[in-house]
């Protein structure tokens, strides 16, 4: 048994609490578990925490930044992870994501995606994206303003060896649980009106440790999940 100071402790006990927690609110907002996603984030995260979330049955991982998600990758090699980018892109660095993940959440301009597929490797299953929508207006955040995202999603579906596959959002954090559900609310408009043109368009990667319930409550199908599985994150590894 790990030593109750190791935080690897704690892992399993809070992938289950995240999971009853899905269920729960499922439930309660008629949703069925089954369409939504737990994704764990562990950004900053050792590897070694990792393996005790995959070995408690969390498959999907989300990483935000690359250097730190290719050397775990690497050393993790030997499970079967699905590994998910969630972080902002430099188009430098498309090479390295087209080829090392099965997805990639945060496209947030055309170059971006052009870029994915012309690097991604034949070989390999199409890139699965998620175009990143500036849902809130935040100057200090980059995405496709929801007017934008319609003409963006019927340029990038077309291009080869990647796969749209949904929206992704980060809110402005709001200070209600009705203001959490009201911009929800608009992503799920935003992504049912696409759904309607594009097919395996079945993804809105939205809520995250403090916004869950919202978020399922507005139609979710993959949560962002750090903090509630791993604890505080960890700066000093930035």
């Amino acid at each position: 048994m790990p030593h109750p100071s190791n935080p690897t402790a704690n892992i399993a006990k809070n992938v289950a609490q995240i999971q009853q927690n899905i269920l729960e609110f499922c439930e309660k907002y008629h949703r069925d578990p089954k369409q939504v996603n737990l994704l764990a984030v562990s950004k900053t995260k050792p590897a070694d925490e990792i393996r005790s979330a995959f070995n408690a049955g969390q498959l999907r991982f989300g990483e935000n930044y690359l250097q730190e998600a290719l050397e775990k990758i690497q050393s993790l090699s030997d499970l079967n992870i699905e590994w998910h980018f969630i972080g902002a892109i430099q188009s430098n660095k498309t090479r390295d994501l087209a080829q090392n993940f099965n997805w990639v959440h945060s496209v947030d301009r055309l170059k971006i995606a052009r870029r994915l597929s012309q690097q991604r490797d034949t070989s390999l299953a199409p890139l699965n994206i998620c175009l990143q929508v500036n849902i809130s207006n935040e100057s200090s955040k980059s995405g496709f303003s929801p007017d934008e995202v319609s003409p963006a999603a019927d340029e990038i579906a077309s291009l080869p060896n990647i796969q749209l596959r949904g929206l992704m959002a980060i809110p402005a954090k709001a200070s209600t649980f009705d203001d959490q559900r009201a911009t929800f609310a608009q992503m799920k408009t935003l992504f049912e009106s696409l759904q309607k043109t594009h097919k395996n368009f079945d993804t809105l990667s939205m809520g995250m440790s403090n916004d869950m319930e919202a978020a399922i409550a507005e139609g979710s199908t993959m949560l962002r999940i750090g903090t509630a599985i791993f604890g505080a994150r960890n700066t000093s590894a930035l």
